[in-house]
């Protein structure tokens, strides 16, 4: 009997020796696999680097004018789009994947101070003049953003930066300037365009879904479009967002 029990008991640990070096064996195959992939089941920023993904979402503009333009403020909302175009490039501090995007704007609005008149001498005589202002609205189009996706050790952490050039369209001419009589030649132009550049990140909250932050400087011209062409030469626009990763 009691060597019938032993006999029992070590075939017992035999089968549970087994049973554990066979699943020993399919978790390292498992981890070899993960490991040969780049990316853990955990690895949120690593799951989109290894498998250059598109991402679409939504986006909050909020900012201001700079140097002569800080009475200007900015809100702008819209979709912005974009695809990861390359494998992690090595280079170093700057190894990272190059990603392709864009955004369109759907609304667009710059705050100006109010509309005002000045007294300015012309031939020595003093004129008054009346200038524009208050609140501008529009629509606004970025259809070449080239970002640069730096790689990080981080699951959730993904910093970038990108430079971008897009085309604003207001209902009325902007920058305001010096007002002239309706269909009268002059003033600036409903058109603007807007090269830029800036920084900014992701932050995974789950796999494939990412809360966004960009800081970017923005620059405001008709390129002489217009009569007049002031432009608003520095702006800084912080902008938010929260991204679909496909």
């Amino acid at each position: 009997m009691i060597a019938q029990e032993e006999c029992g008991l070590k075939t017992r640990e035999k089968l549970a020796v087994g049973l554990l070096l066979a699943m020993t064996t399919m978790g390292w195959g498992r981890a070899q696999q993960v490991a040969s992939s780049g990316v853990s089941s955990l690895n949120w920023a690593g799951d989109v680097r290894t498998h250059e993904r598109w991402e679409f979402g939504p986006v909050l503009n909020g900012g201001n004018g700079l140097y002569g333009h800080a009475s200007y403020h900015f809100v702008w909302a819209g979709v912005q789009a974009g695809k990861v175009l390359t494998p992690v490039i090595h280079a170093g501090v700057f190894s990272g994947q190059f990603e392709f995007g864009a955004e369109i704007l759907p609304f667009w609005q710059s705050y100006t101070p109010a509309p005002y008149a000045q007294t300015v001498m012309v031939n020595g005589q003093p004129v008054v003049q009346d200038y524009g202002g208050g609140t501008f609205t529009g629509v606004s189009v970025e259809p070449v953003i080239f970002r640069w996706n730096f790689l990080t050790r981080s699951r959730r952490f993904q910093p970038w930066f990108q430079a971008a050039g897009g085309v604003i369209y207001t209902t009325h001419k902007y920058p305001p300037t010096l007002l002239v009589p309706h269909g009268t030649p002059g003033g600036t132009s409903v058109f603007n365009f807007s090269p830029q550049g800036g920084i900014g990140f992701h932050y995974f909250l789950r796999s494939r879904r990412s809360f966004d932050v960009g800081l970017n400087a923005v620059h405001i011209s008709s390129a002489s479009l217009g009569d007049k062409n002031p432009g608003v030469n520095s702006t800084l626009q912080l902008q938010i967002g929260y991204t679909w990763w496909k």
